[in-house]
């Protein structure tokens, strides 16, 4: 009997030590701090876009500033990944990027409403995204070259207009084609167009008239001769709120005909208030995403960026990343009139 009670005790003393040693290698994992996981990485954040447009300047300015004050200072890296207007990019980070914090990035604000609408290329869950911030909510704009010596919304809405684009279900696609289906435009869109610098150049060479989904604060960062020397005409406004410089330019909930109508463009516009959003894929450790929505908003207050945001002409009016996840939740719990309106204002086939 003592014999037995000795080996148990000794095989309970073993195991003990076992569980002991297991624990000690799992303790460090569990246990690590976003500084710890951070320090010495490179961290990659990925524009949907080509270089140049409005997208690459912002996320490039803020990578510049942002690892000061990311726990443990990683490096943080910027890369294009481009492809039906950032649209593919936003399939990848849902489905492929790591999820451990080591990647985020930022692509259209069009892209939870085109989940929202049934947009077949949207192979995500915009609620599933960690929404990080942005920069500004911001104000898309129909241009017009100024050689078609328009005046006013109406008279804009009645000519029929070469609009260029980049992609279907891309914003410069999108919103010519909105008028065309809500308000009886008759604009023609010419599809192809690679990035921002293609649209702008497409323009001025008089091979489209006119782009639809550019915003103001793009246009005066990457183009500001345009607007001093009044290259292009300004006819509406797709946005939730006139920007204060623009208060002569009509927002186009402003000739929507009826309820119905205003609903569904309320909605669309719903990303106008994302701005240019930033975001991690699903499943990231709460405590990164935390660091990452905090390095953000640190470095859109930081001083050193601000003189750089300056210079570059760019817009902060900062909506925190808490903010983002609560737009794109009542986007997706709008009512299903609202939906369908807006649905049928997107579609190429409407009539």
């Amino acid at each position: 009997m003592m014999v037995r009670a000795r080996s148990k005790m000794k095989l309970s003393a073993f195991l003990i030590a076992c569980l002991t040693a297991f624990l000690s290698t799992l303790a460090p994992v569990a246990a690590q701090s976003p500084a710890d996981f951070y320090r010495g990485k490179t961290v990659s954040l990925i524009v949907g876009y080509p270089p140049g447009g409005g997208y690459d300047v912002y996320a490039r300015a803020i990578a510049r500033h942002m690892g000061r004050h990311l726990a443990g200072q990683p490096a943080i890296i910027v890369r294009n990944q481009p492809g039906a207007a950032s649209l593919a990019f936003a399939n990848e980070l849902f489905q492929i990027h790591p999820q451990d914090g080591s990647v985020f990035g930022t692509f259209a604000r069009s892209v939870p409403i085109d989940r929202l609408l049934g947009r077949p290329a949207a192979n995500f869950d915009p609620t599933k995204f960690n929404w990080i911030g942005s920069a500004n909510a911001e104000v898309s704009i129909c241009t017009v070259w100024h050689g078609l010596g328009l005046s006013s919304v109406q008279d804009f809405i009645a000519r029929p207009i070469i609009f260029g684009a980049n992609s279907a279900g891309s914003e410069s696609h999108a919103y010519p084609t909105i008028l065309n289906n809500l308000l009886g435009a008759k604009f023609k869109i010419v599809t192809g167009y690679r990035g921002t610098g293609d649209l702008m150049m497409a323009m001025e060479r008089g091979e489209t008239q006119g782009r639809c989904g550019m915003t103001w604060s793009a246009l005066k960062s990457t183009l500001p001769e345009w607007v001093r020397d009044k290259k292009v005409y300004i006819a509406l406004q797709f946005a939730v709120e006139k920007h204060p410089e623009l208060q002569d330019v009509p927002l186009v909930t402003e000739i929507a005909r009826n309820d119905l109508e205003r609903q569904a463009l309320e909605l669309i516009l719903a990303g106008q208030a994302m701005g240019r959003p930033f975001a991690a894929p699903p499943n990231v450790p709460a405590d990164l995403v935390a660091a990452l929505r905090n390095a953000f908003d640190a470095t859109l207050v930081d001083p050193q960026f601000a003189l750089e945001a300056d210079k570059q002409g760019l817009e902060i009016f900062p909506v925190s990343g808490g903010r983002l996840q609560e737009l794109v939740t009542q986007m997706f719990a709008a009512p299903v009139e609202a939906v369908e309106a807006a649905r049928k204002a997107v579609s190429e086939t409407a009539n």
